[in-house]
């Protein structure tokens, strides 16, 4: 569902998928080729929220923003299932691993890797490339060409996975039911 919060209505490209239950609603701007997958929640009520092309937000996500404080995921930007965004800036080329939790004020570099489960704290900045692991999370190293190559086919392999949404179908639709 997409919703408007007082005069404050997402800006969604025509090529952005939004899965019919997640909720997207207020300050978002999502770019082309961008994607929020089931059960995700976007809500911009007091900051705006940015997703970068060819970004995607899989299920169960949820990223929100304090007042002044948005939330910016830049481009081609993998953020894995039950993963919390709270007024945080991600960097370009970023994977963000599932029930991931990267908190108000966080910058996480172009191209790094924040683990499943990791807990970013308040603040907290990493330079492009990091693995960034544990509660609270730290840089373990810095990631190769390798890495960053499989994250750039990670996003464009969820790019192609949205461009098949016209072929999903609700049962009851289906059934007639």
């Amino acid at each position: 569902m997409i919703h408007a919060i007082g005069d404050d209505a997402p800006s969604i490209h025509r090529t952005a998928f939004v899965a019919w239950n997640a909720e997207v609603a207020g300050k978002v701007s999502m770019a082309e080729g961008s994607s929020v997958w089931f059960g995700a929640v976007l809500r911009g009520d007091v900051a705006s929220i940015t997703i970068g092309k060819d970004s995607n937000l899989q299920d169960g996500t949820v990223v929100h923003v304090d007042d002044g404080v948005p939330c910016t995921i830049g481009a081609g930007v993998t953020v894995g299932h039950r993963a919390l965004l709270h007024g945080c800036a991600v960097g370009d080329g970023c994977l963000i691993g599932m029930g991931a939790i990267v908190l108000n004020g966080a910058e996480i570099g172009a191209e790094s890797i924040v683990g499943a489960g990791a807990l970013v704290t308040q603040g907290k900045k990493f330079p492009p490339r990091s693995l960034i692991l544990g509660s609270p999370a730290r840089a373990i190293r810095i990631i190769g060409d390798d890495d960053a190559a499989h994250m750039r086919e990670n996003a464009a392999h969820y790019v192609e996975l949205a461009s098949h949404t016209g072929t999903y179908r609700r049962m009851d639709e289906i059934s007639g039911k």
